[in-house]
């Protein structure tokens, strides 16, 4: 994943985010070290603070990686008055290294952890939930649409990462079917119930408020 954005804008947008506890730094020197894809600074404090502002108690990640994203929206559930963030991942290693990282900033009591197929599980869990986030194979973007509207609750928010796909979604020589999902997914997103915007940071990172 390349970022849309210039490297110096994207350090200076970093920069300004609060300072991260340790874990937090640790599990981001991991992902550049082993080239771990992860939504990384700016992007985490957008989705904290969007967590916040809509008084977000009920959470779920199509994708959760070791924990990254989910120690920002943790930490916005645990202050808006505790509730649930639904972490899942195919991988038991992935699900348990989320655990140690999220235990160690102390946001487990907030996290309820599945090791299956994201939007099955989605499917399988009781909601509505108040915000979701997708960050699923590119490839299933559109498939995971039907699923998240019967879970979304009304004046929910969908939170949708690599949105601009390094640039291959308007650059218009790219027909990978990842591209043309991505594509896909944004047309749906731009019609009603949905309020929409992508805002160019990092690899692109869709906000869509259902009305």
């Amino acid at each position: 994943m390349a970022d849309v954005l210039d490297p110096a804008l994207t350090a200076y947008l970093d920069s300004l985010v609060p300072p991260r506890p340790p874990e937090l730094q640790a599990m981001e020197a991991y992902a550049r070290e082993h080239d771990f894809p992860i939504i990384g600074p700016s992007c985490g404090h957008i989705c904290y603070q969007v967590a916040r502002m809509i008084g977000a108690r009920r959470v779920f990640e199509l994708g959760s990686g070791y924990g990254y994203s989910t120690a920002f929206f943790a930490r916005a559930v645990q202050e808006n008055g505790g509730g649930v963030v639904h972490h899942v991942v195919w991988d038991d290693d992935l699900s348990s290294r989320a655990r140690r990282h999220l235990a160690a900033l102390g946001l487990d009591g907030v996290v309820q952890f599945h090791v299956a197929e994201a939007v099955a599980e989605l499917q399988r869990t009781e909601g509505p939930f108040d915000l979701i986030f997708n960050d699923i194979q590119k490839k299933d973007y559109p498939g995971s649409l039907p699923v998240i509207e019967a879970k979304l609750r009304p004046a929910g928010v969908l939170i949708v990462d690599n949105m601009l796909w390094s640039r291959r979604v308007f650059e218009g020589h790219d027909r990978s079917p990842e591209t043309e999902a991505i594509q896909t997914l944004t047309g749906a997103l731009l019609a009603e119930p949905w309020v929409t915007s992508i805002v160019p940071i990092r690899d692109g990172l869709l906000l869509a408020y259902r009305r």
